[in-house]
């Protein structure tokens, strides 16, 4: 006997399992886009687990070696076997299988420190975004543009980065995509000026949220954080408060070389939250246990594909689960 279901229940059910079917439809990405990471170093321990070994001086070693060269980060990787040790030497990890699944225990506890909710809780919410060139930054600002659009936020773009006719260029076309005005001036114009300019904009538009490309690098003898602290103190003057959020974006293929990155931007303008992209095209996707480990700043996103709904806000649970291979 079937018992019919009120219209609003209807919708609830469907809704729900709607995001059940979209979060599976993730996940299965997730695990593939983590494939290189996952086989390099997940794959590679359980090489070392693999069969009837006792844990022992020469595993141990081999270990050590395999975190080190891992991509988690030297300070972390020292950390982790500095746990694994003192747990081996107290009999509390026996053999492998207890090894791997405290080493995913670990894991998921500096990730999971890092998940917050990202609240936008101010109206224009200001978001100054900032990297390296080549981490896609620019794509990933227009992927954020078309996430919040979709969720009926009016969102205003500001090309902040007038050193590169490209990145300008890339971003108009972005804000077409997602259907949101940009703010932008000639090539090599004040990027501050910029940032002020959209600021202001977006409260005459009555914007929900503003968000400010900049340069990566410079071609001039200005210093490339002297440039991004200016843009920062302009914007507090456009809008009190602003910008509400620094977001670092860095590329995982770069490794160890982006906790370096994420040191050097946090010290010179505070960093408040991350997104690593790219995840799915290396080997050295651990790195992003590096970053939040030494840093312990929020992952807002992870990237793990080309299209805009391969940007996800980040989970720790699933993105151990999917490293370590687990349902």
């Amino acid at each position: 006997m079937s018992i019919d279901k009120e219209p609003d229940e209807q919708n609830i059910v469907a809704g729900e399992n709607e995001q059940k079917k979209s979060r599976g439809g993730f996940f299965s990405r997730l695990k593939e886009g983590l494939a290189k990471t996952r086989k390099q170093f997940v794959g590679t321990l359980d090489n070392l687990f693999y069969g009837d070994k006792e844990i022992d001086e020469e595993f141990l070693e081999e270990l050590e070696e395999i975190l080190l060269t891992s991509d988690l980060g030297v300070k972390t990787s020292y950390r982790l076997f500095s746990q694994i040790e003192e747990k081996v030497s107290h009999q509390e990890l026996e053999n492998p299988a207890h090894l791997r699944d405290f080493l995913q225990s670990r894991i998921g506890a500096i990730l999971e420190q890092v998940e917050a909710p990202w609240e936008i809780d101010k109206k224009p919410y200001v978001i100054m975004v900032i990297g390296v060139n080549g981490v896609g930054k620019t794509t990933t600002i227009g992927k954020l543009a078309s996430i919040f659009t979709k969720e009926k936020k009016k969102v205003v773009l500001g090309a902040a980065d007038t050193f590169r006719a490209a990145a300008v260029e890339q971003l108009t076309v972005w804000a077409e995509r997602a259907k949101v005005p940009i703010i932008k001036q000639n090539m090599g114009a004040d990027p501050a000026a910029v940032a002020f300019d959209t600021v202001q904009s977006a409260i005459k538009r009555e914007a929900d949220i503003v968000i400010i490309d900049t340069a990566g690098r410079l071609h001039t003898k200005i210093n490339l954080m002297d440039e991004l602290k200016k843009i920062q103190r302009v914007l507090g003057k456009a809008l009190p408060g602003a910008p509400h959020e620094v977001l670092l974006v860095l590329d995982a293929n770069t490794g160890q070389n982006a906790i370096t990155q994420a040191q050097i931007f946090n010290e010179a303008i505070g960093v408040t939250g991350l997104i690593m992209t790219k995840l799915d095209g290396t080997a050295k996707g651990g790195v992003i246990v590096g970053v939040c480990d030494e840093l312990k700043i929020p992952v807002r996103y992870i990237g793990i594909g080309e299209s805009i709904e391969d940007l996800r806000a980040f989970d720790s649970g699933d993105f151990v689960n999917a490293l370590f291979d687990k349902i």
